[in-house]
């Protein structure tokens, strides 16, 4: 008999069916015994009757997460036995026959009620159990069901899909390279791809229009919350023949467009997404991928506070490149003086020296810093700020850059704390204009901003136009609700203008020949104009489903200790293979 799925069992009342799957759970009521049996559609439940006997005799003898398979016949409940919770609520399956095909040990935790109390580390190591939860397959449907959605609309936008090696060269990305030493060149190491980067761009050259891959990509990162340590998946792009962002944007912004409205079912704050310099999301919104389902933007005072003598606000605007800035939070009076110390404990730990407040009210303006502030100052706050009566505006000071950055961290916890983050609407931007370079404070150099084989904007020119900082690469992320979901970029195709680029950052022709040599040779025989950007499959899940831990996200994922806890990876091989690879160990003693 062909096997009948939980939820088709609803189609079938009057009829014998075959059913199989795993035992969620096992009532016995005396004279009868009642199984919830889960397949990948749901729950249908199964009754034995004593006069069975065979099956009543098994049936006792049935636990969790046992595979069984049974015959019986469909029949609707009695109307105050109906279960409204679950599609087959309305019937029951009178079991004739019952098989028992595999047998469970007892559970490290229960599948149908698992809580918070189960530690992230059990579920990993256990994730094979973890995945039979509701949760976690749809969770896997979903992932499924958006990466066909983005298939498609690649298909009818005429993108051509390649797979790019995973053994190959070291490349500078801006993260550390995974290295796999070689057997059969002692000595030498493949690095795995921090991304395809050179081999989509080497494939606009070989003559492809549009080129996409669902690319896995590795990098030995740190852990974090939105950022899977070691390996990620992206939707890999490259367009041959463009020139300016815009081109880009034209053709990948309806495929964001349909992820959110067709396969999220949520609303989009903007259309077209706004277009916001690297620069300006910085001074507005203190991020470089603002959430803009809220205002509370960074607010200008360094000038009408220039002639202050508040110390604080003073020294900040004396420094070179000094700055006083503001939150104004509409209603924001009613935070609490607890709350306002947690915010204080929060920008200290972002490296703020404190946080300065003033409370506006019908009766005056209340704070610690009210004695250091004149009342034109006091004045021209309130009128740059728009500030009314039951606000609070929040100061930063200090060095400007820095002081955007610790103001948007504050600016994003304050959304937190008054709800205005809407989870029904994505609020998706292009940022774009990326410095090319910046200063490495800790290696003492100039280096890359974003991607090196970025085009600079005004091309060979640019390079030798003075302050290598003051260069605007053709650069760009998408961005929603706080996410960067990708960099993309228009690329770099001349030798001339990589060699220039490079050697701003230390790279001499010979190294950049040997380290990118094929890339080189490739533009030396007519590459075509071209660019794309690569949006984190993981990263987009995360946001779809309102998902604030991309392990969730994902089957089979590292720890927060970047551990595979389940295959016990990392872990050690044996010497045999160590020799086989010329490798000797030289870890550090342990302490």
């Amino acid at each position: 008999m062909d096997r009948t799925l939980a939820i088709d069992s609803v189609k079938k009342i009057g009829k014998k069916i075959s059913v199989s799957g795993w035992v969620a759970s096992r009532r016995d009521h005396g004279g009868l015994i009642f199984i919830d049996l889960r397949d990948h559609t749901g729950l249908v439940q199964l009754t034995f009757h004593p006069e069975r006997h065979a099956a009543f005799k098994l049936a006792e003898k049935i636990r969790d997460e046992f595979v069984v398979a049974a015959v019986g016949s469909v029949v609707k409940r009695a109307p105050e036995l109906v279960n409204e919770n679950i599609p087959t609520g309305t019937i029951e399956v009178t079991i004739d026959e019952l098989t028992i095909l595999n047998t469970s040990k007892p559970l490290p935790f229960q599948i149908m009620h698992a809580d918070d109390k189960v530690s992230e580390d059990v579920r990993l190591k256990y994730r094979f159990l973890d995945l039979r939860r509701e949760e976690m397959q749809t969770m896997l449907r979903d992932r499924h069901r958006m990466v066909r959605m983005i298939r498609e609309y690649m298909d009818k936008q005429e993108f051509i899909e390649v797979t790019t090696p995973i053994l190959t060269s070291s490349s500078p990305e801006g993260a550390r390279d995974f290295l796999v030493p070689s057997r059969l060149h002692p000595g030498k190491f493949y690095a795995l791809p921090q991304s395809p980067q050179q081999f989509k761009q080497l494939l606009m050259v070989a003559g492809l229009p549009r080129y996409y891959q669902i690319a896995p990509c590795l990098r030995d990162e740190d852990p974090r919350a939105d950022r899977s340590p070691g390996e990620h998946y992206q939707l890999d792009c490259e367009i041959a023949f463009v020139q300016d962002p815009e081109e880009v944007f034209a053709v990948m912004e309806p495929l964001f467009v349909r992820l959110t409205e067709e396969f999220a079912g949520k609303k989009i704050w903007k259309k077209p997404f706004p277009r916001i310099p690297y620069r300006e999301a910085m001074e507005r919104y203190g991020s470089d991928k603002p959430d803009l389902r809220f205002s509370l933007e960074l607010i200008e005072l360094s000038d009408v506070l220039k002639e202050t003598k508040f110390s604080v606000f003073g020294t900040a605007l004396k420094q070179k490149g000094g700055a006083v800035k503001a939150i104004c939070v509409p209603g924001g009076s009613r935070l609490t003086r607890s709350q306002i110390d947690e915010l204080t404990v929060m920008v200290k730990q972002e490296g703020a020296g404190g946080l300065a407040y003033i409370i506006v009210e019908k009766s005056g303006p209340k704070s610690p810093i009210l004695k250091f502030l004149s009342q034109k100052e006091l004045a021209d706050i309130t009128q740059r700020t728009g500030a009314q009566d039951g606000d609070i505006i929040f100061f930063g000071a200090g060095e400007r850059t820095r002081t955007n950055v610790i103001l948007g961290k504050l600016r994003s916890r304050l959304g937190d704390d008054f709800g205005l983050k809407d989870p029904s609407v994505i609020a998706w931007a292009w940022i774009f204009d990326f410095p090319m370079f910046e200063w490495n404070e800790q290696e003492k150099r100039l280096d890359f901003g974003h991607n090196p084989f970025s085009m600079p904007r005004g091309g060979a020119a640019a390079l030798k136009s003075g302050d290598p900082l003051e260069i605007i690469a053709l650069q760009y992320d998408i961005v929603a609700n706080g996410l960067e979901l990708s960099s993309g970029a228009i690329r770099n195709y001349h030798p001339d203008i990589m060699y220039q680029a490079f050697a701003i950052v230390g790279y001499d022709k010979k190294t950049v020949d040997d380290r990118f040599g094929a890339m080189i040779r490739a533009f030396e025989y007519g590459a075509p104009p071209h660019g794309g950007l690569a949006p984190g499959i993981d990263r987009m899940l995360m946001l779809f489903k309102n998902e604030p831990n991309i392990r969730e996200v994902i089957a089979f994922p590292k720890n927060g200790s970047a551990e595979d806890v389940m295959m016990n990876a990392p872990s050690s091989v044996e010497e045999r293979q160590l020799k086989e690879l010329h490798i000797k160990l030289d870890l550090p003693k342990k302490k």
